[in-house]
This record gives C-alpha cells, structure tokens and sequence, in this order.
C-alpha cells in the first residue's frame, strides 16, 4: 500500500493549471489569481488627513497655547486652492487632502474656536495624523500575486487599485459519478437492502466549496457496460472522480470497467484509515481520482487528496490544507502501519491552547459524527501511544473559508 504523502505527491504531480480567464472583480470571490494584480494608482493618492482637525504647520504649534488664524476648510473629497502661511489654519476632515504648507494635524479635541481665531492648546510634530501619499499602495505595486485566493479582504485591495476586472484561473470541471445497485437518491423509494446515496451531493458540495464546477453523472450499476457507457460523459472534464466500486469485491467493478475503457492506473490502495481503496490513473486526457464508496471515507479522502488536486488545478500556490497542532483531549492508543485520520472536536483549555479529542467509536459509516466533528486529528504510520496532552497534528475543517 501506498503511503499519504507518497499518494498525494503523485497525484499534484500529475495535474497541471488550467487555463486563464477574465472575470468582473464582483465575481473574482474565491477564485485564484493567474496575473499579478498592479496598483492603477496609489493610496492615497495625496497626504491626507487621518483624523477631524486642522491642518497646520507644526512649528506654529511647538509651544502651546497658541492661537491660529483659520483661512479655510476642507472636506473629504474637496481641494484647497490656498496656502497654510505662518500663524495660520485649515479646518479639515478625515480623508481630506493636506492643503499646501501645513505639516502636521492638531484634533480638534486639542482646540477651541472662536469664530476664525483657534487656539491649541497640544502640541503636533511634523506628520501627525498625516497619512502620507501611497501609504497604502503606490501606483506600479504588484500588491496582489499570481497563485492567491481571492478572499474578501483581497477582492476589496484588488478594487482599490482600480481593477474592475481580473485575470483568474478557469474553474475546474469535476466529473462525479456514484456507483452501486444499492443505492438510490435522496428521496427515491428506498428498496430491502438499498441506502441512501449521499456521496455524488456531497462530493458536488465539496467541489463547489473549493473552487470547481461539479458535473453530476448519477449513479451507475454494477455492470460494466452501464459503468462504461456513464464514463464516457466524462469526455472534456478537468477530473473525473468516482465514488465506490473500486475495493477487491467481485461487484466492485469500476477500476477493471476503466481499464476496460482505457484507464492508465498510477497507483491503488493508500495506507490510511478511513480511506485505504482510493486510485489514481489518467483515462486519455482526463484524471480520475476513485474514492472509497462509504461516505465518511470518501469525504475524508476528499480533504486529504481531491482538496490539494483542486487547489493545483485552480493555479493555487498553497494547495495543501495547513496542519496544526492541539493537545490531545484524551489517550491515544498505538497505531498500526496505515496513517489514521480520526474525527475529533475543538475547545480551547484554560489557557487558550487549542484541546482536540476524539470521538470514541471512529467506524468509517458514522457519517453524523463527521458532521459533529470539527477537524480530522492525524496519526502517523505506527505512531506510539500518546497520552491526553501531547501535542498532535490536525486538519481544521474550516481551513475551506474564503471570507479571510
């Protein structure tokens, strides 16, 4: 059997890029960048004001008490034609440009007013409250990277720069077709001895999740005809991946039905638990990644492996899912020669370390407590038994967010 890493670096291997397109700024949340994003223009574009004031020079307001004389006001979005001559003032806005020969802010809380006459009575060195021209970005800053995920912090600096549009990788196509005469669709009259297949909207939800377009096949028959006949609408697809039929039963019939079509196999069986029958080989031009046929196996093999292969497709730079680490909520026994992957709960301890423990039944069905869990706890091939408190590795679940 083939080890996690081993398994994975073969598949990223084997996939490349796709192809660029161009998308309205408005539409470019969640997908990655193909083209560095330059700055159009700085910001800001002027030295401007930080804060409600006024704009004055500060060697007028090293000693204070002192009283100013106003010449003007200045609101955001307006200009001033004049100067800040000595013993004079500007009143001025946040965001309002500095008029020309005034250095520094008083705030307005540091003065009082009567009528033009203003007194200060706190001192303002040379650039406070100033916020000087491209503090943010200056025009020419390739502030956004080729291979980034465009988060809503990074669509809101893409639009600052004055991008309505932006150059980002095509998404991914992803063929999925569930196998087995023993299952049926939410909803469908369920048979003696049928299950409700979860797999094909789960994965379809995953692939969405991650960037790629899901194109359901529906559910094929242990026949290998039927299987082939399904497969073949996966022509054009950028992936093509399967759920179920690929273990050594006799109606496991998928990897020989693909082999029968023409699949090239790269490698079959991992060394992890929940997911050891999982393949990888290329049909023509198009990969295809089988996964386990229970759903529990198969959604965490889609963490461990379609995640990553998504993530390369799309042009992403960072395609792995980061590991952490927590204390362990609870002893952990020996494990044996397969990587295990364990649905466990988050809390923080009393002194914010991050506490994860695991579910005590791990049987691959149990699909609520997948749901119930917030994040897969790692343990290596033959790793020694641990007690509560070790620090072990773990896969967050919601490390799939786009709004940060």
């Amino acid at each position: 059997m083939l080890a996690v890493e081993d398994a994975r670096r073969r598949i990223l291997d084997a996939l490349t890029p796709l192809g660029a397109e161009t998308v309205p700024v408005s539409a470019a949340l969640g997908r990655v960048l193909a083209a560095d994003v330059v700055a159009r223009l700085s910001q800001p574009p002027a030295a401007v004001s930080a804060m409600d004031g006024y704009a004055v020079r500060a060697a007028d307001v090293a000693h204070v008490p002192v009283t100013l004389r106003q010449i003007g006001a200045i609101p955001a979005g307006a200009t001033f034609a004049g100067q800040v001559g000595p013993g004079e003032c500007a009143r001025i806005f946040t965001g309002a440009a500095l008029p020309a020969g005034a250095d520094a802010i008083v705030i307005q809380e540091d003065t009082s007013a009567d009528g033009t006459n203003i007194t200060v009575r706190e001192a303002s060195p040379v650039g406070r409250y100033v916020r000087p021209a491209g503090l943010d970005f200056r025009a020419g800053d390739a502030a956004l990277k080729a291979g980034e995920l465009v988060t809503v912090r990074k669509l809101g600096l893409a639009a600052a720069m004055n991008h309505p549009w932006l150059r980002v990788t095509r998404r991914p196509r992803v063929a999925i077709l569930a196998t087995g005469d023993e299952v049926v669709m939410p909803g469908d009259p369920v048979g003696p001895g049928q299950i409700v297949s979860s797999n094909g909207l789960a994965l379809g939800a995953f692939v969405q999740a991650w960037g790629g377009e899901p194109i359901q096949l529906g559910i094929a028959p242990d026949r290998i005809d039927a299987l082939q006949q399904m497969v073949a609408a996966a022509e054009g697809a950028d992936l093509l991946v399967t759920t179920g039929g690929a273990s050594v039963g006799e109606h496991d019939l998928v990897r020989r039905a693909l082999q029968d079509s023409g699949l090239s196999l790269d490698f079959w069986q991992i060394a992890m638990r929940p997911g050891k029958p999982l393949m990888f080989g290329r049909m023509g031009r198009t990969p295809v990644l089988g996964l386990p046929g229970n759903p529990v196996s198969s959604l965490v093999c889609s963490v461990v492996f379609l995640q990553p292969a998504l993530r390369r497709l799309s042009g992403a730079t960072k395609v792995d899912a980061p590991l952490e680490r927590a204390l362990a909520g609870a002893a952990l026994a020996a494990n044996d020669r397969r990587q295990d992957y364990l649905r466990a709960t988050l809390q923080r301890g009393e002194d914010g370390a991050p506490i994860a423990t695991p579910f005590q039944k791990q049987d691959s069905s149990m699909l609520r407590i997948l749901s119930e869990a917030h994040c897969l706890l790692v343990r290596a091939p033959n790793a020694p038994a641990a007690p509560a408190g070790a620090m072990v590795p773990i896969i967050r679940f919601d490390q799939s967010t786009i709004v940060t």
